[in-house]
């Protein structure tokens, strides 16, 4: 199962073609009371910009190492608790080191976390390894700005296991489909030379940039 940062399809609507019957068109259109109810649905919330404020003294912060340096960022459990809790205990057990960043677009952002891609040889499994549980989407109004973290899927929006990424280039395209549970407060730099480094055309790095990750204090020595 191929998870991904993915930029959306374009849906179509299908409409009357010229031989339709009057009953085929009629069956076509939306009734009033679908329609009212329409009306009614519930604008999704408004979305809330990442501010990438500084944490708290003892607040936790992830800690990507990698050989470019560090990327550090903060926890949004307001957002997506679940996913926070998921992240953390995976970072605390290693899950992450030795993982490399397989996927990195520089107009877009850089994913990494997938388990499969410790095996140097078997690059044709990368993107679909996962922790052998899912996380339940917990999509949420932080909008998808340079700097947030958010977690990988594959179509199916309750699948999120380990994988994530980092955007480097504003995203919005991703709100309300992904979950959005972190943002950088140092080392974007990082990422984005991360992000410029060549890369074969399924957008895995030329070199291997691997990671650990740590659960640390803020702020970090």
């Amino acid at each position: 199962m191929k998870y991904l940062a993915a930029i959306p399809l374009l849906a179509f609507a299908v409409g009357c073609n010229p031989g339709s019957s009057s009953n085929d068109a009629a069956n076509n259109l939306i009734s009033q009371n679908e329609l009212q109810s329409s009306y009614n649905t519930p604008a999704p919330p408004a979305l809330e910009e990442p501010k990438f404020e500084k944490p708290k003294d003892g607040e936790d912060v992830a800690v990507i190492t990698t050989k470019f340096g560090k990327i550090i960022f903060k926890f949004r459990e307001d957002k997506a608790p679940k996913h926070v809790e998921n992240f953390k205990a995976l970072a605390n057990k290693g899950f992450y080191d030795k993982t490399i960043f397989h996927r990195i677009i520089p107009t877009f952002m850089i994913q990494g976390g997938d388990p499969n891609t410790k095996d140097l040889k078997n690059t044709a499994s990368y993107g679909q390894g996962g922790p052998g549980t899912m996380v339940k989407a917990e999509f949420n109004n932080l909008d998808h700005k340079r700097g947030v973290i958010s977690m990988a899927r594959s179509q199916d929006p309750d699948s999120a296991g380990s994988q994530f990424f980092v955007v480097v280039v504003d995203s919005a395209f991703l709100n309300n489909q992904y979950t959005a549970f972190g943002e950088v407060v140092s080392g974007i730099d990082v990422a984005e030379k991360i992000a410029s480094q060549p890369r074969n055309p399924s957008d895995l790095p030329n070199e291997r940039i691997e990671m650990t990750v740590k659960i640390a204090k803020w702020p970090v020595k």
